[in-house]
């Protein structure tokens, strides 16, 4: 319980909350008092009601699911291969490499803990880098500290090989590569966009076989960024097939459950962050991504 001081009369009542708990966000403190867990006086208030200073408040915190260690969980992974260093995982579409907002529970990570506890030690559960949310393929994880380390080295100096495969609309005649900074879109936070303030990001692109009025591309990364193949090949007109953010609201006609980027993680390659030697996996796209291949194809004959 505490007193609304009279500085804070003629405040919103978050406002007030807000300066009497700076060690607290504003968006959290709106939401306490959205889920009834903040009173004034003994009464239930909105968040733009206003106080005007010597009202009892009393404020239940709720721990944001952020704070609270992630918990293993038994979730199947396909390893594709494991040492004591690393593991390699082809991930599925649909599963989150990370807990983070809406998705605090049931992604990789927690599959991760689960099924080799003693990542518990290593920060973020020896994730280095990460794939979108509907984006299958091949993605390395640490085992140890020193691994991570190893590997976030490479990973800062370009050393590690990352190949994907693309189905993109429209026809693209030859190989490229698209050199063109990336970062959050100007007016659509939850978006990224090719802007000149943005980081370095360069993707190269070779051309596998055209079908019909779509390109079947490999795509090869240099840098890391968030989204980087979406928005590249959005940025040079051809967005990816069922990309639900970046791509175009038309979805191939006879394939409707395809709602999801043909994006594909086929190819990884690095040295190992202890024997120092090369190694390289790959793997086959998934029955959805296939399935999409053969519609084209067989459209285009």
């Amino acid at each position: 319980m505490a007193e609304i001081p009279i500085a804070s009369a003629g405040q919103r009542l978050d406002q007030a909350l807000a300066a009497l708990l700076p060690e607290y966000s504003r968006s959290r403190i709106q939401d306490w008092i959205r889920h009834e867990r903040v009173t004034v006086n003994g009464r239930l208030l909105g968040v733009k009601d206003k106080v005007w200073g010597g009202e009892q408040v009393r404020v239940i915190p709720e721990t944001h699911p952020a704070e609270v260690p992630a918990a293993p969980e038994d979730i199947a992974l396909e390893i594709v291969y494991e040492d004591d260093a690393l593991l390699v995982v082809n991930k599925p579409a649909g599963l989150v490499v990370h807990p983070g907002s809406g998705n605090w529970q049931g992604t990789m990570l927690n599959a991760l803990l689960h099924h080799a506890p003693q990542l518990a030690g290593v920060p973020r559960a020896g994730i280095v880098h990460r794939l979108d949310k509907d984006t299958s393929g091949l993605l390395v994880v640490a085992k140890t500290l020193t691994a991570q380390t190893n590997l976030v080295r490479q990973l800062q100096a370009r050393s590690v090989k990352r190949e994907y495969l693309a189905v993109v609309h429209g026809l693209i005649m030859q190989d490229g590569k698209v050199d063109a900074r990336i970062g959050r879109h100007p007016s659509q936070r939850t978006k990224m966009a090719v802007v000149h303030s943005g980081r370095e990001a360069v993707t190269h692109y070779t051309v596998l076989e055209q079908l019909g009025r779509y390109t079947l591309i490999r795509c090869v990364l240099e840098t890391g960024r968030t989204h980087q193949i979406r928005v590249h090949l959005l940025s040079i007109g051809h967005a990816l097939v069922g990309d639900p953010v970046y791509g175009r609201a038309n979805q191939v006609a006879a394939l409707p459950d395809f709602k999801r980027q043909a994006l594909h993680a086929a190819r990884l390659g690095l040295l190992h962050p202890v024997s120092g030697v090369y190694q390289e996996w790959q793997v086959e796209p998934p029955a959805d991504f296939q399935a999409l291949l053969d519609h084209l194809r067989a459209a285009a004959a």
